[in-house]
């Protein structure tokens, strides 16, 4: 039934002492296993290969198609590449082997032979019958496995490494050992922030104050930094699986600095890190003690404020999305009287339909939605480990394969920034939260689809009306752009969309200044025609630099005149930002 699909199960809304005997059995034998599969579901994989395998196998024409290819592409693999002309050459477009030396025998011979082993793969993932679930995650794992053998990860195979082995005379092949060493003996990479890029030192610097602080949040307001400022309050929402500071980084790259530079008021949300005993927290206190509350904590401290400006990120955007829709609704939400207008909504990499919602739905079924449901009842949350490394799994190549050649073959270590330091400080998830986004929205898309539920009634999204200014990102795996620009067909308010160079975190975090960035903006007027993404990919403007002064023009476009600054009210301050949440770490 449509009305249960954003419930939980029973035994997620029931204290573990009910927990019976053969459930318990199940979840430790699923949680057992889930250090050995990597945290996916062994038999969703199986019944992706068994899928692939038995339409193939009684395919007899694809079989003969396949060994066609096979044929030809091992003639061309035998065919001796003596020179850079037989290829690719230098212009190669992996990265991997994009240096000079990929480009002379034998190793180009080398190169080619993978390449063709690559070619045949992605061919042989795709047999007819096969659904495009199972085609998608059977061509995943084959670049998987790829990945591991491919010659740039073996030292024999990787000329780069070969050159530099004979330059350093083996020092750096034995820096690679020790650091190896050191990995080994869980002497390095910790879970948590590098020591040069500490909390409310090095990066979340933006002076303010905590304003208000219940279970799950607390509220920052930052103080003015321009002698007036626009009567309408920003308030940001990051998603609850990132610590707020990734909008807060260094100064030179802090969102929040600029826009407080830029004449607005800007209010951060900043999410407590659950434990164990917050496991039956929902979707619904997600919103109701995260958005709702804050609104209303904005509302309070800014009440001449004619409405306020939210932002959401990521998650946090798909939030604040089903909150404006609760709120445009008839009847809107319980205790909403006192809560302040939306004057306008931002979107940056946030989903709303989540129908395409790239490489993270590779492995989110059904399978693998009741096997993590295992896995984090018995703590009663997701660990950050688990959710760190799902992102390594779906890009192993960069995040892992050539990350350990440069370290452990050429003793290269990455030297930390601010970002791979916002990185390592992971957050975790209830349970039961965690298992109703997945199931609602990545399973269900009930909010695409008119049928997610806020207190027992459906919310839509064509109920908003605000004004709406939206970002997607050119790299994104988490929230491809394509899907978050499909908001244009669930919503008819005045729309901008802004496509900007870059992924899920570096696209967002393009500060004025910074190098090598572009962005295409164009608006669509309420009720405006449908337009589909290639199109307006092809046909919206272009621009050098970064969207951020963009966003801020667009905020004053739809705030009113600016007045004079007010310093924050000493009876709500609680206690200097960045706060007490943010530092809350525990080992998983």
């Amino acid at each position: 039934m449509i009305s249960k699909k954003n419930q939980s199960p029973k035994w997620i809304e029931s204290p573990k002492a009910k927990e019976t005997p053969t459930k318990r059995l199940d979840r430790l034998v699923h949680s057992a296993a889930a250090p050995l599969t990597g945290g996916i579901s062994p038999v969703s994989l199986a019944l992706a290969t068994a899928d692939w395998a038995w339409h193939l196998g009684v395919s007899p024409g694809r079989q003969l198609e396949l060994a066609a290819l096979g044929i030809k592409l091992a003639k061309d693999s035998l065919k001796i590449h003596r020179n850079a002309e037989d290829d690719e050459g230098i212009a190669d477009d992996d990265p991997r082997f994009r240096h000079e030396a990929w480009a002379r025998w034998p190793f180009n011979q080398v190169r080619a032979n993978f390449r063709n082993t690559e070619a045949f793969w992605r061919e042989a993932t795709q047999v007819p019958g096969v659904t495009a679930h199972h085609t998608d995650m059977a061509h995943f794992f084959a670049q998987q496995w790829l990945g591991v053998m491919a010659p740039a990860n073996w030292l024999p195979t990787n000329p780069v490494v070969l050159e530099d082995v004979a330059q350093s005379n083996g020092a750096h092949l034995l820096k690679g050992l020790q650091n190896w060493l050191h990995d080994v003996a869980g002497t390095t990479h910790k879970d948590e922030p590098a020591p040069h890029f500490r909390v409310g030192h090095e990066v979340a610097t933006t002076p303010g104050k905590v304003v208000y602080r219940n279970e799950l949040i607390e509220l920052i307001r930052y103080e003015a930094q321009t002698p007036t400022v626009h009567p309408e309050p920003v308030l940001i929402i990051p998603s609850w699986i990132m610590k707020y500071y990734i909008l807060d980084l260094s100064p030179h790259n802090s969102m929040v600095a600029y826009l407080v530079g830029q004449g607005h008021t800007v209010y951060m949300l900043s999410w407590r890190n659950p434990h164990a005993a917050d496991h039956a927290l929902s979707m619904d206190d997600y919103l109701r003690l995260g958005v709702l509350d804050a609104l209303r904590a904005v509302g309070s401290l800014s009440e001449k404020a004619p409405g306020v400006h939210a932002m959401g990120y990521c998650l946090g955007g798909t939030l604040l999305a089903i909150a404006a829709a609760a709120l445009a609704r008839k009847g809107g939400v319980s205790g909403a009287d006192d809560l302040p207008t939306l004057k306008s909504m931002t979107l940056l990499a946030a989903q709303t339909d989540f129908s395409e919602p790239g490489e993270l739905g590779l492995f989110i079924d059904e399978s693998q939605v009741g096997f993590l449901d295992n896995v984090t009842r018995g703590k009663g949350y997701l660990t950050g480990t688990q959710m760190a490394g799902s992102f390594q799994f779906l890009h192993s190549r960069d995040l892992v394969w050539t990350r350990r050649m440069r370290e452990y073959l050429m003793g290269e270590r990455e030297q930390p920034n601010d970002l791979m330091a916002w990185n390592a400080d992971t957050t975790r998830m209830p349970a039961r939260m965690h298992h109703e986004y997945l199931t609602s929205l990545y399973l269900h898309n009930a909010l695409a689809n008119s049928a997610y539920r806020v207190e027992g009634r459906a919310v839509s999204l064509a109920d908003i009306r605000v004004p709406v200014f939206i970002v997607g990102t050119q790299r994104d795996h988490i929230s491809p752009w394509p899907s978050v620009y499909k908001l244009h067909h669930l919503c008819d308010a005045e729309m901008t969309f802004v496509l900007t160079s870059g992924g899920h975190n570096a696209g967002i975090i393009s500060e004025p200044g910074h190098a090598h960035r572009s962005y295409q903006m164009s608006t669509r007027e309420a009720h405006g025609p449908w337009i589909e993404h290639g199109q307006w990919a092809a046909q919206a403007p272009r621009y050098e630099g970064s969207w951020w002064p963009a966003w801020h023009q667009w905020l004053s476009t739809h705030s009113t005149k600016p007045e004079t600054a007010q310093t924050i009210p000493a009876k709500s301050v609680l206690c200097d930002a960045p706060g007490e949440y943010v530092m809350q770490r525990y080992p998983d």
